[in-house]
């Protein structure tokens, strides 16, 4: 059986690369790695299809050091351990000139154990980690180890990207070129592939094998659209496809349509996805779009995340559904991820600002001597269980982060703060201001 089209037309240099520029473009870090033969460990986060695994084969096929792969999907301990002491004996080779290189794709996959395995031969530099993930490795890798190895996000192809991509594929791949190709459109094959090079190559590689020999591949939108339909599990065999659901998903919840967001939700789990996986999203929706218009729903959508541990499956697809209803159909404010998008923004422009004395800690009687402390107003002491007094940094006044959104929860809310915060709606603590 021929290779699919995409493993067909992987490239094997860096120059033959599409997209990522900021990462492979000229001067671009991960190329002069690549053309230097001096690797450092890094992540490669990005979704399916934009070339993080191609990364890793350039990068073997160029470098002189050993190169390793595992996969997370079927590695345990035990073959992480094997390949570690491999790559234990390389690095003490005579004719080492370079660390031996371990890929691990879908690293996020690997459990806490799993990837402990791996700190200490990151740490002393027996080996140069390559990790590749679909998930935030912020979430899904541990701090030590992601303390060691950068993280390079890749970006979705672009338009351009693809469009390249598809002219070098109906070009230079012999399959494709025996029959010819007839192109008369291409905005549906590049919204189906959605910023994904192998979507894009599998929706070709299901055209071509649709067209009788001796027949142009016909490339159209209605054509495209309707192959699709059809079989629309073919360019989706080994679950890509689930990005974009979660995306319907978390849009259909996002805009109070609770059909919709069942509907998304039993495709999901039609699909055979990951209850963890949905539930993980649940709690993050709750808390970026539901927020403060309804805190509750982030309790319930955490309770959700544990219960599919306690009852299983399938029983959690009910508790699973009463959420996903309650969340769409709660009132909406993302007033705190706003705001806490903002407040990171002004730290990384003003830097670190030293803490107010009257706010330290003052452990120790020689920090009390300083003034650690001295001066500061307990709120509890006051009436209303507030007093006036300075929590920012000397320098940068009270910058406003948080702007409540139009539901009765924050109107309520930011009443009650206008009425501590400001003088003129008469403080229970005028005379501590």
């Amino acid at each position: 059986m021929n290779q699919p089209l995409a493993e067909r037309l992987r490239p094997r240099t860096i120059d033959d690369y599409v997209g990522q520029s900021h990462l492979v473009g000229p001067g671009a870090i991960i190329r002069r790695m690549i053309e230097s033969g001096n690797i450092a460990s890094f992540i490669l986060w990005g979704p399916p299809g934009v070339g993080k695994t191609t990364l890793a084969k350039i990068i073997a096929n160029t470098t002189k050091a050993a190169f390793h792969t595992l996969s997370a999907v079927n590695s345990g301990v035990k073959d992480v351990r094997d390949v570690l002491e491999k790559c234990r004996a390389e690095a003490r080779s005579m004719f080492a000139e370079h660390r031996p290189i371990l890929f691990i794709d879908e690293i996020h996959r690997f459990n806490k154990s799993q990837q402990d395995s791996l700190l200490a031969a990151v740490e002393d530099g027996t080996v140069t980690l390559i990790g590749a993930t679909t998930e935030n490795p912020s979430f899904e890798v541990i701090r030590p180890l992601l303390s060691r190895a950068q993280v390079y996000t890749l970006q979705p192809l672009s338009d351009t990207d693809l469009n390249e991509l598809f002219h070098r594929a109906i070009s230079q791949d012999p399959t494709i070129a025996a029959h010819g190709v007839e192109v008369r459109s291409t905005s549906a094959l590049f919204r189906f592939a959605g910023g994904d090079a192998r979507k894009l190559l599998n929706i070709l590689d299901l055209l071509e094998q649709a067209t009788p020999q001796g027949s142009p591949v016909i490339v159209d939108d209605e054509i495209v659209t309707a192959s699709l339909q059809k079989n629309p599990a073919a360019y989706d065999k080994n679950g890509e496809m689930h990005y974009d659901i979660i995306s319907a998903f978390i849009k259909s919840m996002r805009g109070s349509d609770p059909d919709a967001a069942i509907y998304w939700l039993a495709r999901m789990i039609e699909g055979g996805e990951e209850p963890e996986f949905i539930a993980r999203r649940m709690v993050i929706f709750a808390a970026e779009d539901v927020g403060l218009a309804n805190p509750n729903a982030l309790l319930l959508a955490n309770t959700v995340f544990d219960v599919i541990h306690k009852v299983g499956w399938p029983e959690a697809r009910i508790p699973m559904a009463q959420c996903v209803i309650y969340l769409a159909t709660s009132p909406k404010s993302n007033s705190a991820y706003m705001a806490i998008a903002k407040a990171l923004d002004h730290v990384k422009s003003t830097g670190n600002q030293p803490v107010p004395l009257h706010l330290g800690n003052a452990p120790t009687k020689l920090m009390k001597d300083m003034g650690y402390g001295h001066n500061y107003l307990y709120p509890h002491d006051y009436p209303g269980n507030f007093v006036n007094q300075q929590y920012f940094p000397d320098t940068l006044g009270h910058p406003v982060y948080w702007n409540p959104g139009n539901n009765p929860a924050e109107i309520r809310s930011a009443q009650l703060q206008n009425q501590r915060w400001n003088p003129s709606q008469g403080t229970d603590n005028e005379s501590n201001q």
